[in-house]
């Protein structure tokens, strides 16, 4: 039961991270790759560059209010997998199951393969200035990236959690050198970007802006993921969520600011690279060591995908909707190993792939449709179940507000790109026949379930794995 203090003995997931590590998991989680690609996107959709800055900061406000209507939800639903668990508990067990094939077979593990190829072309760059790195060396150190924090996050969940503090610490201070020499430069009067001047008034213009600029912000909900590995989520949720995106959303403005002090509009939209575009005009000898620091950001966002998605697959694993394999523990790290070894085989299975760029964008809006029937379980609950412990109550204006902005930034865009939008509802149908065969399907013949008990008790023998009921035999 939810209320009862698990024994030190049990087979589970411990509380071990603190409000600083539940901080850290969320900076590094939000701040990977989006900050250094996504300026150009928003300027793109805007076309000038106040309205961009006004779109991160309302992007980060957005970010917020669904960020407090997720408190509400993790401290009154405290099941680690975050929005699979609310839909779980609130729409069934149906609807629940299409976020996690969403999430566990598309989005998690092409977002994952994308920042770790992110990874490995910016600690590639400084070796090849002049073009792009081979895409085959590429992948491979992507490959390898995987594996080692693979091996950390099965090791002791404390040990990814210090590696989330180290590479967090680490992007901010590349960061705040950006900040720092575009205040340099505002102090010398280089403003002459800032203006109004070709702003786009279209609104499918406006919403694929903020599609951009909320890619960048994606990862605030994560630890929501892993409330049960928390220490005091009444306390520690609502704060670390709230420093958080509060953190983020000034660093994304200032650093934004700090471009435009230096790059023209032009500029930007043609560098493949704006952060690198950036110190080579202004750190002369030392340009190479910003894309060593967004190395080191993107290394810590593949650790705070893999931490927290790995705990999304134990959470679906859990109420049936996933292998039994992935309930299990391993017995003398309290990791979810099995979670996590999956998580990697499928992220470095989509680094096979030759475009998991458009794959990413094909289910990119169903991914905050999924947020937005999240957050719609606050209301939904409030009225089917008023009685529930709530010691977080969020007005309701908030979680009404999110969804109307929620439809605004989904319904447009896929107004604005019918292609895109019909195949990554082909992908997200795909989970029907799935969830009927597997999961709906009781009456299983004998031959497929022995099949299936075999596979479970050989990969248990192979990983040292225990589920939760075992915990007496140990």
């Amino acid at each position: 039961m939810e209320g009862e203090k698990k024994s030190d003995d049990e087979i589970g997931l411990k509380p071990k991270m603190t409000l600083l590590n539940g901080i850290t998991v969320i900076v590094g989680s939000i701040i990977g790759s989006g900050i250094f690609v996504s300026p150009a996107g928003v300027l793109m959709y805007t076309g000038s560059v106040n309205v961009s800055l006004l779109v991160w900061t309302i992007s980060g406000v957005f970010s917020m209010v669904g960020a407090y209507c997720y408190a509400e939800l993790g401290t009154m639903i405290r099941k680690s997998g975050a929005d699979y668990a609310y839909i779980m508990e609130t729409f069934g067990p149906f609807f629940a199951f299409i976020r996690l094939w969403i999430e566990c077979m598309i989005v998690r593990p092409c977002s994952q393969a994308i920042v770790a190829l992110t990874f490995s072309v910016y600690v590639m760059k400084p070796f090849f200035p002049e073009c792009q790195p081979p895409e085959d060396a590429a992948r491979l150190l992507a490959v390898c990236c995987i594996c080692v924090l693979t091996f950390v996050n099965c090791y002791d969940v404390k040990w990814a959690t210090r590696v989330q503090d180290v590479f967090t610490y680490a992007k901010l201070v590349a960061l705040f050198i950006i900040i720092a020499a575009g205040g340099y430069q505002l102090l010398n009067g280089h403003t002459e970007h800032f203006s109004f001047i070709n702003t786009k008034t279209e609104v499918t213009s406006l919403a694929l802006s903020f599609y951009s600029g909320l890619f960048a912000y994606n990862g605030w909900n994560y630890l929501n993921f892993i409330i049960e590995e928390l220490k005091d989520p009444v306390r520690n949720l609502p704060l670390a969520i709230g420093i958080s995106c509060s953190l983020v959303t000034v660093v994304y403005v200032l650093t934004n600011v700090a471009f435009y002090t230096t790059l023209s509009p032009a500029e930007l939209l043609g560098s493949e690279a704006v952060a690198v575009s950036f110190a080579n005009r202004l750190f002369g000898p030392l340009a190479w060591t910003i894309p060593v620091f967004v190395a080191l950001s993107t290394f810590g966002a593949v650790n705070g995908i893999l931490l927290t998605s790995s705990r999304l697959f134990y959470a679906g694993a859990c109420q049936g909707q996933m292998p039994e394999i992935l309930t299990m523990i391993q017995s003398s790290r309290m990791t979810p190993t099995p979670s996590v070894l999956a998580m990697a085989l499928l992220s470095m299975l989509y680094l096979t792939v030759s475009d998991i760029f458009a794959l990413i964008n094909y289910v990119g809006f169903a991914t905050w449709l999924s947020i937005g029937v999240a957050v719609l379980c606050v209301p939904w609950l409030r009225w089917t179940q008023p009685n529930l412990e709530r010691p977080i109550k969020v007005n309701l204006i908030w979680p009404v507000i999110y969804l109307l902005c929620t439809i605004f930034v989904t319904a447009v865009p896929m107004v604005a790109s019918p292609v895109e939008t019909g195949i990554g509802l082909l992908m997200i149908l795909t989970s029907i026949p799935v969830y009927l065969i597997f999961i709906y399907w009781e009456n299983k013949p004998q031959w497929f379930v022995k099949a299936t008990n075999k596979i479970t008790v050989t990969l248990q023998q192979v990983l040292i794995v225990v589920g939760k009921s075992k915990a007496a035999d140990l």
